[in-house]
């Protein structure tokens, strides 16, 4: 019994584990998806102020050029991290259902020496 509250313990860390890794995994997300926003904001100010929205043109901002190859990154890395995301929720379901598992089963184990206490309660009236 001890050993079973030990191993539920331990997979209420495991849990809770998948469950912070997944949250992070989803903020850094949406920082990554904020700040390409920001740089596209960035770029499309920038391409007013020149007048160039063509970036193959000789003239076309530096900065723009800049801004859009980091937003670029930043959305390839946002398309990998949701990749990982799916890779994380599944591990996140998976501890989830081995933690269900063993509380069922120390649950049953608990019924079952409560009905073994009875039994013998009522064999030695």
């Amino acid at each position: 019994m001890k050993s079973r509250d030990g191993l539920i313990r331990l997979k209420r860390f495991h849990v809770e584990e998948k469950r912070r890794q997944v949250s992070q995994i989803e903020t850094m997300i949406a920082e990554f998806e904020r700040m390409a926003k920001e740089l596209d904001d960035q770029i499309s100010a920038e391409q007013q102020r020149s007048g160039i929205h063509d970036t193959s043109h000789f003239a076309y901002p530096t900065f723009a050029k800049a801004a859009i190859q980091r937003r670029d990154n930043l959305l390839a890395s946002a398309g990998e991290l949701k990749q990982q995301l799916a890779g994380a929720k599944g591990e996140f379901d998976a501890a989830v259902e081995d933690l269900d598992t063993m509380q069922a089963l120390a649950d049953r184990d608990r019924d079952q020496a409560a009905d073994a206490q009875e039994q013998r309660a009522a064999h030695a009236r």
